[in-house]
């Protein structure tokens, strides 16, 4: 599986962003998939995930009730809607697959990542 994230950038505070991150290769539906996200000196840190059951979704409480996480598996893709942004949200974020169950808030239980993309969030 290859990964792809786009839809970063720099915003103020109070505002939105939509990540996405498109998968290329087979069986993008059996991989549970995750978001996390790095800041400068700080280690990768749990952000959201979202099942292959796309009922079932994870979230760091630091996110938890401003991000949504989401998938459409006819293309082969997943989202990371993030609003009420803070300052503190400003990192590099990831997309990651695992075709496994469980310890989805854990960096590694994936196999497969992305590149990142920039989220900045001005004060």
């Amino acid at each position: 599986v290859q990964l792809q994230a786009s839809g970063g950038g720099l915003v103020q505070a109070g505002g939105s962003l939509r990540l996405s991150c498109a998968a290329s290769g087979r069986a993008f539906s059996s991989y549970g998939m995750g978001w996390f996200r790095q800041a400068p000196g700080k280690e990768r840190e749990f952000v959201a995930a979202i099942r292959r059951n796309y009922s079932i979704t994870y979230y760091s409480d630091s996110v938890k009730g401003r991000f949504t996480i989401s998938r459409d598996n006819a293309k082969n893709t997943v989202y990371l809607q993030m609003n009420s942004l803070k300052p503190e949200d400003t990192a590099v974020y990831y997309c990651a697959a695992t075709p496994s169950s469980g310890s989805y808030d854990y960096v590694g239980q994936y196999q497969y990542w992305g590149q990142g993309t920039q989220v900045t969030v001005s004060s």
